[in-house]
């Protein structure tokens, strides 16, 4: 089979992921062996793919955002794996150890000993993929593949996002950054009747916020009109923390959607975090989170916009997610 190997991180203008041929992955115990349909694209892959992560494995596929279809299943633990030929995701969180106190608390994203797709294990930027059976989520049927694959992380990470920040209907709330994940949480906010503003780089970025239905999009760090209840940051930078900090009515919470921060510049506390505002950190997600993100987002018709990239042009995908320059979500294609 054909995948995209990091053998050593490097600057994503150098192309670091090499199109290998390697052989087709067999189960394990209680895995099952994908054929990959589809594989979203996250900024994740790209701090994976640079360096900014540490590196867990000598070398790595990666892509989270799986789209595959089951071809068979290896030995089986104790419940039935899902039947040869049905539809699956599979996400960032590729299995916990189950044990450890946050496991056994319904902490799962915060387990201490957990697998991470594309990350510790192999990945979807590749022809097949395994994946553990009971880590893989039934797709409806009203998602195609396309649409699909962004929802794996993008969606069910904003959608962790907006219940970290405390999320209720009706409420004013600000989305500081908009690629992949943002797009996606707008679409919920807008179900759930909530006012959203947009603060963003890029002039494009923010008419598509206007276009799904944004009440005001302004710049990366700019204040919008009105005080929010709610914040949650998607940009890898401090300073977009403290823009949406500065935005927030006492009370309020930013909720900081990133797995790798630049910093976070000194700031005043006196007008800034005082009044019991609050920052609260998203940390991976849960089955719970996927399976109900995905159940909402087949109840809500939603259609993430991808622009496609077939598997050798892997390194351009990475690029243009650094860039900014996909409006939407980027999939790679088998």
């Amino acid at each position: 089979m054909r995948a995209a190997v990091l053998h050593s991180p490097g600057p994503i203008s150098s192309h670091p992921l090499k199109l290998d041929d390697l052989a087709t992955p067999e189960p394990g115990l209680g895995e099952v062996l994908l054929r990959v349909r589809a594989c979203g694209v996250c900024r994740t892959d790209l701090h994976i793919t640079e360096g900014e992560l540490p590196r867990r494995a000598d070398k790595i596929t990666p892509g989270h955002q799986i789209v595959g279809q089951v071809v068979r299943a290896g030995p089986t633990r104790s419940s039935a794996p899902p039947a040869a030929g049905s539809r699956v995701g599979v996400s960032w969180i590729g299995g916990t150890d189950g044990e450890c106190w946050y496991c056994r608390h319904g902490l799962e994203n915060l387990c201490d000993a957990p697998t991470f797709t594309g990350y510790s294990v192999n990945g979807g930027y590749a022809e097949y993929a395994v994946a553990r059976a009971d880590f893989v989520f039934p797709l409806p049927d009203a998602l195609g593949d396309f649409q699909a694959a962004p929802l794996l992380c993008a969606g069910i990470i904003g959608f962790r996002s907006l219940r970290v920040a405390g999320v209720e209907e009706g409420e004013r709330v600000g989305l500081f950054g908009f690629g992949a994940s943002a797009h996606l949480a707008i679409a919920v906010l807008r179900a759930w009747k909530c006012e959203v503003y947009v603060s963003t780089r890029g002039e494009s970025h923010r008419k598509l916020a206007e276009s799904l239905g944004a009440e005001w999009a302004g710049g990366e760090t700019e204040k919008p009109p009105v005080a929010l209840d709610r914040a949650v940051t998607f940009a890898p930078s401090g300073d977009v923390v403290v823009a949406a900090l500065s935005s927030l009515r006492k009370g309020g919470v930013v909720a900081v959607n990133a797995i790798h921060l630049d910093r976070i510049p000194q700031f005043d506390y006196d007008s800034l975090l005082w009044g019991e505002r609050q920052i609260r950190s998203v940390a991976n997600m849960t089955r719970r989170d996927a399976r109900d993100f995905l159940d909402l987002a087949a109840r809500i018709n939603l259609r993430p916009k991808v622009t496609q990239f077939p598997l050798d042009r892997v390194n351009e995908a990475l690029e243009a997610v650094k860039a900014d320059a996909v409006d939407g979500a980027a999939v790679v294609v088998m």
